[in-house]
């Protein structure tokens, strides 16, 4: 039901810019899809089609209209949709953060916000460019994306991406059982650095971030999406059963035999465009 296609930006925003998406479904009036996201970045979703809201607070459903920013996860936000919808999506590397944002990713962290609140008459631009094009034609909607964001980097200065915050990315994301003094020693930075930029472009500590993608690549493996070596599912594992279940409430909100069998076509949607840049990694040294 769920069509996703994704693309990887221009070459001038590959430093700031994770992939383009865009999500289809094709459903009738009556049909409602409840899921949890669990981004690992900020993004932008243009809501083309359909009807979205997300529960900020508990049992209250909220939208913001159709230029939605979200902040980057640390912990599962539900969201409903209604009816079928056509979304257009930005996903930001946390290494260009400072490039494009003004204030500090924690601020937005678990957080959804219009993205007028974030990038003011930019948003509106954002949205003109876009909707015009049809829903089959992507190739328009990717260079229009690229060419509005290549314009606001120029405005800004042409901020250089954050070398060390895109070094930690790759740590992160391939590496996730790696000790925080290991990876601060790797790209260069002390411990107390590396908290401290993590916060402004990541939206929370290292720790988090790493015992996010080890939730990630867990969660992956029994979606069936990655085939990780028995070496490398020892060293995904919890210590005990104990500790499994709490970290899979703290970033799914539910036990590991819950996840197993309930479906999160969102999620998975973005479990698979992980495993695509993960793929993308390997093809380069971190």
């Amino acid at each position: 039901m769920l069509q996703s296609r994704n693309y990887a930006p221009c070459m001038a925003l590959a430093p700031y810019v994770a992939r383009h998406y865009i999500f289809t479904v094709n459903a009738p009036d009556g049909f409602e899809l409840i899921d949890r996201l669990l981004a690992e970045t900020a993004f932008i979703r243009i809501l083309l089609r359909g009807d979205w809201t997300a529960e900020m607070e508990p049992d209250v459903w909220s939208g913001v209209g159709p230029m939605v920013f979200f902040g980057p996860n640390a912990h599962p936000l539900p969201v409903r949709v209604r009816g079928g919808f056509h979304v257009v999506g930005i996903a930001f590397r946390p290494g260009g953060w400072r490039a494009m944002f003004d204030a500090p990713a924690h601020h937005y962290t678990d957080h959804m916000v219009a993205l007028d609140d974030v990038w003011g008459p930019w948003s509106q631009r954002l949205h003109d460019d876009v909707t015009p094009f049809a829903e089959d034609d992507d190739a328009g909607i990717i260079a229009a994306l690229d060419t509005i964001l290549c314009e606001r980097l120029t405005q800004r200065g042409t901020p250089p991406a954050d070398s060390a915050m895109a070094a930690f990315e790759l740590i992160a994301r391939n590496d996730s059982t790696i000790r925080i003094h290991d990876a601060a020693d790797l790209i260069g930075l002390s411990v107390r650095q590396l908290e401290r930029h993590c916060l402004a472009t990541f939206g929370m500590s290292p720790k988090t971030v790493l015992r996010r993608s080890r939730f990630l690549d867990m969660a992956s493996a029994m979606r069936d999406l990655s085939q990780p070596t028995d070496e490398e599912l020892a060293a995904l594992r919890y210590y005990d059963q104990s500790h499994r279940n709490r970290e899979f409430r703290h970033f799914i909100g539910m036990t590991p035999g819950q996840f197993a069998s309930t479906p999160t076509p969102l999620l998975t949607a973005g479990l698979e465009l992980r495993n695509l840049r993960k793929a993308e990694d390997a093809q380069r040294p971190l």
